[in-house]
């Protein structure tokens, strides 16, 4: 593995016991609410592999609920997530998971409010570093450090080109981009990851081009 400073291998600076499966599930959490854009009314969370045997002790299932609401590794509520949940109306589900992932710490959420749903699929890979493999069952690849654009669009010709075409225009560099779909002619997934921060005028744009049905925004650490 390459690591970028001494800081990936020691890990944050964190509430609990566990680079991976506390800090990672803070972070888990976290991104998944950056996604929905807003906190959830109900959060269901499926635990597989090594996080449903050790969630208990190594309180991945309070670091994961912490995220969901907002909190930093570093933030003491954290510890009593669970408390903070109730406190802010927010229903919990943990479901432990008998069958096993590609990845021994995955964690789906399953996120409510409304008519609003959200799943998201992620891993913790260590050091508090995590994975987005999957949005509403759609495969994706998302490390949640760049600046990133999730483009659902009509599987249709010339929607991607259109999409990059307005990325060119700004002058906004693509790090990595993948394109994922369940059916050919349906709803697709275009995930993009930019190198720097794009504004909203230019997320607005991409939301006007034929055949884009919705944009997921997440900004990311080093954008």
């Amino acid at each position: 593995m390459k690591y970028n400073s001494v800081f990936d291998i020691i890990g944050p600076v964190m509430i609990g016991p566990s680079s991976s499966h506390t800090a990672g599930s803070v972070k888990i959490g976290q991104t998944a609410r950056n996604l929905f854009k807003q906190q959830p009314d109900k959060v269901d969370i499926y635990l597989y592999g090594s996080f449903k045997e050790t969630y208990k002790g190594h309180k991945t299932d309070v670091a994961l609920i912490g995220g969901v609401l907002g909190f930093s590794t570093e933030d003491s509520r954290i510890k009593n997530a669970y408390e903070e949940a109730e406190k802010a109306n927010m229903h919990v589900k943990i479901i432990e998971m008998p069958e096993e992932k590609s990845h021994p710490n995955t964690a789906i959420l399953h996120l409510f409010k409304g008519d609003d749903t959200l799943m998201v699929e992620v891993v913790s890979i260590g050091g508090g570093m995590i994975q987005v493999v999957s949005i509403n069952d759609y495969p994706i690849s998302l490390s949640g450090n760049l600046h990133s654009l999730l483009v659902f669009h009509k599987d249709s010709f010339g929607t991607i080109a259109n999409v990059t075409s307005i990325l060119k225009d700004e002058a906004l560099n693509i790090g990595t981009m993948n394109v994922s779909r369940k059916e050919v002619g349906q709803t697709a997934l275009m995930t993009i990851e930019i190198d720097s921060k794009c504004d909203e005028s230019t997320v607005k744009r991409i939301e006007q081009v034929e055949g884009v049905e919705r944009v997921i925004e997440l900004k990311g650490k080093e954008a």
